[in-house]
């Protein structure tokens, strides 16, 4: 049997999000599937996992696990589709229960709704240990992007999620609820005093024109290249740096579509007495007279 390690990385354009297919022998675990789904029409597809799902059955894998990196804001996660077609868990870190906690309110939902405290079949802490068959990851906590992130190492290889990009497009936003930029910074040194040579395995690249994507990077060229973040920044050259661009950015097209989905592990909202699924938009800012 083949004892070597293989990392399939996933590109899904719309997005700009990695996933990966994580497999020794015929044990695999996935990470952070993609959902395909348009805005403009509401239209949900299930092509990336398909692509995802192809090579499980080629290689004849049996996946173990399907890991997040945290509940992301910017696309809606595949895993409950995965889920119903391999078998295999879903975990996530157990910060999540503070996401789910802050938007459960803003989508209509109770706290102790059981599609939150259901949605996924394992949460962990950091320093757990992951037995995947032939696998072992270890649970690293990374919060200051999310306050569920976290990372999963194997062998020199670590999974990222949000808090490092590609070094020309630096590190991940801080301004969503539970995110700090002083945080992200202390989640980000424990990668920097890891060997050189260790692979960190992005969950998102958006490259120029200039150069191909990119699905992972070395701490050491992190620490040389990353123009947010190199072995010698400062906390305060970081944060000030954070803030300020932070303060620039708009929300991401599919927050809210989503959030209702990820923090549900996967699912849809409940259909409504028409048969039909929505997914929503809660109106931000002072209501004019007249539209109340």
């Amino acid at each position: 049997m083949d004892a070597a390690l293989h990392i399939e990385p996933f590109f899904h354009d719309g997005t700009g999000t990695w996933t990966y297919v994580v497999h020794r022998g015929l044990d695999a675990v996935v990470i952070d599937p993609v959902l395909d789904y348009d805005p403009k029409s509401g239209r949900i597809a299930t092509d990336s996992a398909r692509n995802v799902q192809d090579l499980i059955e080629a290689r004849g894998l049996r996946v173990q696990r399907i890991l997040e990196t945290h509940a992301h804001a910017d696309h809606l996660t595949a895993a409950r589709v995965l889920r119903a077609v391999t078998g295999a868990p879903v975990g996530i870190g157990n910060g999540i229960r503070h996401v789910q906690a802050h938007f459960a309110g803003l989508f209509g939902m109770a706290a102790d709704d059981p599609a939150l405290h259901d949605a996924f079949d394992a949460t962990y802490s950091d320093g757990d240990v992951i037995e995947a068959g032939a696998l072992r990851f270890e649970v690293l906590a990374t919060p200051g992007h999310t306050s569920d992130s976290v990372a999963y190492a194997i062998e020199g290889n670590v999974f990222i999620g949000d808090t490092l990009f590609a070094p020309d497009v630096g590190a991940a936003r801080c301004d969503f609820p539970g995110g700090d930029a002083d945080t992200l910074f202390d989640s980000i040194q424990r990668f920097y005093t890891m060997p050189d040579d260790t692979v960190l395995w992005l969950c998102h690249d958006y490259p120029p024109a200039s150069r191909e994507r990119r699905s992972a990077v070395t701490v050491g060229e992190s620490k040389r290249d990353n123009r947010m973040l190199r072995g010698d920044t400062s906390l305060e050259q970081f944060a000030q740096a954070r803030r300020a661009r932070d303060a620039q950015l708009p929300a991401p097209v599919l927050l809210y579509p989503s959030l209702q989905v990820n923090i549900r592990g996967g699912r849809l909202p409940p259909a409504e007495h028409n048969g039909r699924r929505y997914l929503s938009t809660p109106v931000q800012g002072e209501i004019p007279p007249g539209l109340g």
